[in-house]
């Protein structure tokens, strides 16, 4: 045991988007001795009562990842892309390392599951009866090197489905239902979701922003715009927009009327003059804590901010078509550039300094948090392993007290709970496990089920080119039909058939089995290539107590440490959505003319029977709800601004916070509540600071 005793103020697990906000924010804020109250550095001025944050992060991938001077942060990004040009399987975890020591799951590990027996060709344990399709990457900036960037917000009756539609959930290993509402309403969040916006670099046009909410446009996004204006539509989603427009598809519920909306994105265009100035997330004093307001800087105009290593490349997005798995230039926003901003602040001088208070130490599997019984079961230690080197898998055993320090879990919905589960203690009633009080930890594994749809238009539209995706269909986002069926978002995706039957590489390969060669095999190519349609309807699956994350010491890693075991189904209120979506889609392909090439079949590794009808669905990626928050200890991990209700200087923050998934890409929501976290967290310090 190589125990560390350089003591700091807050320790992070995980440089992922929740993990660097948090690390960035807390940055932004001293504490002024004389005022006893946190501010803002812009603020505090010169004294020498002024006292700096000490943070310390753990990543527990590779150290070249987060590389952040310019040099090796380019050399590391440009290994990436090289690797994703020599994969063939151009998959979300291709450009990056697949490491033995912090292995990530990885789509193409997922097999069918014969019952009894788990699959365990990759990392994750899956018990099934259905395999969780979707995965995540353990590197410096988390999965937001790879996610796609599309960033709306969730609706408010995505906050309060108990309340409008009466939707309840079993409690775990119990018949008696209990409610899915969030402890915190659309209205609350809504200045967060500005902070995460601007965070980000959400580009998007809010008068353009149209679903089916009763509230006007001026209640939900207010007196604002996006900090940079909307990323054009393509070519594809033009002719297709014109082909739907006016109409409405007839599903079991009635007539929907088609929205075809242009997505707010987390990628560089071009800013937007009415945005003004570039803004400073700060923290106001309140009698009860602190608020963050969004304020404006007055310094310089906003400016879209481009790669870790140069800032003036990146500053567009160059429709590269390869947002999932990477981009190569980094006009797409990745948590990279949020670290790095915690790593460097201005100073007296107004030139970029490293922080001496904030370290990251990286290839460091953190595996169980100890507590203290005898001191109102605070976490008093942090458990790590770290190695040396990709190729070999000897580590040291290190801890860190953190008996004055709070700790926040910043790592991804598998694991924050797997740590928790491994962090046992005895109590008088026996032995518990972290933060589960309420056997709520690990629980309630959700995702989006994408169904595709794909076929021929009946002329070019030239797919491949842009982002991939620029337009969703948000007409099917709310509705009463969520009494009975998910709710789903429609993305028109700008892949060709790239996702559902590997195209263009199977097209090759069809014409050159029918014989076709030379010109006539070009001919064939630019034909079918050109008119490639894909659409995309992500559902929304409820949170659900026996889809879940647990732990089991048969199943280890190389570094010793439990694997996430899966236990995941979908329910007829899921599969009755994959019926109503295919039944939309099939109208749509019928008005616009579109020949269906759409198969499912039993080979398919994510395949269910409803009705008598096969539906195939693949992983969004969007891994949510394992540590859910609530206004009840009870019923709850943690209380709306993600502390712990078990331990008071805990803190665990992410997508597994979330208490329903709505139809919305998770991370700019994850952000947003991440963001809100730091005022109950600078209150903490507060106090902490104080002693």
């Amino acid at each position: 045991m190589n125990p560390t005793h350089n003591k700091k103020d807050v320790i992070i697990v995980g440089t992922g988007i929740a993990g660097s906000l948090i690390a960035k924010l807390l940055s932004d804020h001293v504490f002024d001795a004389t005022k006893g109250k946190m501010v803002h550095r812009a603020d505090a001025g010169k004294s020498d009562n002024i006292r700096e944050i000490s943070i310390l992060m753990y990543e527990a991938g590779l150290e070249a990842g987060i590389e952040l001077d310019s040099v090796s942060s380019m050399t590391t990004y440009n290994e990436y892309i090289r690797t994703f040009y020599r994969e063939e399987a151009k998959v979300p975890n291709s450009p990056y390392p697949n490491l033995k020591q912090a292995p990530s799951p990885n789509v193409l590990d997922m097999e069918h599951i014969v019952q009894p027996y788990p699959d365990k060709k990759g990392y994750l344990v899956q018990f099934g009866p259905m395999p969780f399709a979707s995965d995540a990457i353990r590197v410096g900036g988390g999965t937001t090197l790879h996610w796609l960037g599309t960033t709306p917000r969730m609706l408010p009756n995505d906050f309060k489905l108990t309340e409008k539609y009466g939707i309840k959930i079993p409690k775990p290993d119990s018949d008696e239902k209990t409610a899915v509402d969030w402890p915190i309403s659309y209205e609350e969040l809504r200045p967060y979701y500005e902070m995460a916006e601007f965070e980000i670099g959400v580009s998007g046009d809010v008068s353009r922003q149209e679903y089916p909410i009763t509230e006007k446009t001026e209640e939900y996004y207010g007196n604002y715009v996006f900090p940079m204006e909307e990323i054009p539509q393509s070519y594809m989603d033009h002719k297709i927009i014109e082909g739907l427009k006016g109409t409405s598809v007839k599903l079991s519920s009635g007539e929907i009327p088609l929205m075809m909306v242009p997505s707010p994105q987390g990628r560089n265009s071009i800013p937007n003059p009415k945005y003004g100035k570039t803004k400073i997330i700060k923290a106001e004093p309140k009698d009860s804590g602190y608020k963050l307001v969004l304020d404006s800087s007055e310094k310089e105009e906003y400016k879209a901010l481009g790669s870790v290593w140069n800032p003036y490349m990146g500053e567009r997005c160059e429709g590269n078509a390869s947002c999932v798995p990477i981009c190569p230039v980094q006009a797409k926003y990745n948590a990279l550039k949020t670290l790095k901003k915690a790593l460097y602040k201005m100073n007296d001088n107004d030139n970029l300094s490293r922080n001496l208070f904030m370290q990251i130490q990286a290839q460091s599997v953190v595996y169980r948090l100890s507590i203290d019984q005898n001191d109102s079961h605070k976490i008093s230690k942090v458990h790590l392993r770290r190695y040396f080197s990709k190729e070999k898998t000897d580590f040291v055993e290190e801890s860190i007290d953190t008996s004055d320090a709070i700790v926040i879990l910043a790592a991804n919905a598998f694991e924050n709970p797997k740590i928790l589960l491994n962090s046992k203690y005895t109590t008088p009633e026996g032995v518990k496990t972290a933060a589960n009080s309420s056997d709520q930890v690990g629980r309630n594994l959700m995702d989006h089920m994408v169904m595709l749809t794909w076929g021929l238009f009946p002329e070019p539209v030239y797919p491949y080119r842009g982002p991939g995706s620029t337009t969703n269909i948000s007409s099917f986002r709310d509705g009463e039909f969520r009494k009975n069926f998910s709710a789903w978002i429609s993305p028109l995706d700008n892949w060709g058939w790239g996702w559902p039957a590997f195209s263009p590489g199977s097209d090759v390969a069809e014409f050159i089995n029918d014989k076709k060669f030379g010109a006539e095999l070009r001919e064939k190519l630019t034909d079918r290539l050109s008119k490639q349609v894909l659409f995309h309807f992500e559902i929304e699956q409820l949170p659900n107590p026996n889809n879940r994350v647990t732990i089991n010491d048969e199943y280890l890693d190389v570094l010793g440490i439990p694997r996430p075991v899966i236990h995941y189904e979908l329910t007829e209120y899921e599969m009755k959505a994959m019926e109503q979506a295919k039944d939309a889609s099939d109208q749509m392909f019928k008005r616009l003319n579109i020949t269906d090439f759409t198969k499912y079949t039993e080979k398919d590794k994510n395949s269910v029977i409803y009705n008598k009808k096969r539906y195939s669905y693949n992983g969004a990626g969007h891994i949510v709800g394992t540590h859910r928050m609530g206004s009840k200890a009870e019923e709850s991990v943690t209380d709306s601004y993600c502390k712990t209700w078990d331990h008071p200087n805990l803190y665990v923050v992410g997508a597994g916070n979330m208490t329903t998934l709505g139809t919305s890409n998770p991370t700019l929501t994850l952000s947003a509540f991440t963001i809100r976290s730091v005022e109950s967290i600078l209150a903490d310090l507060e106090i902490q600071l104080k002693k």
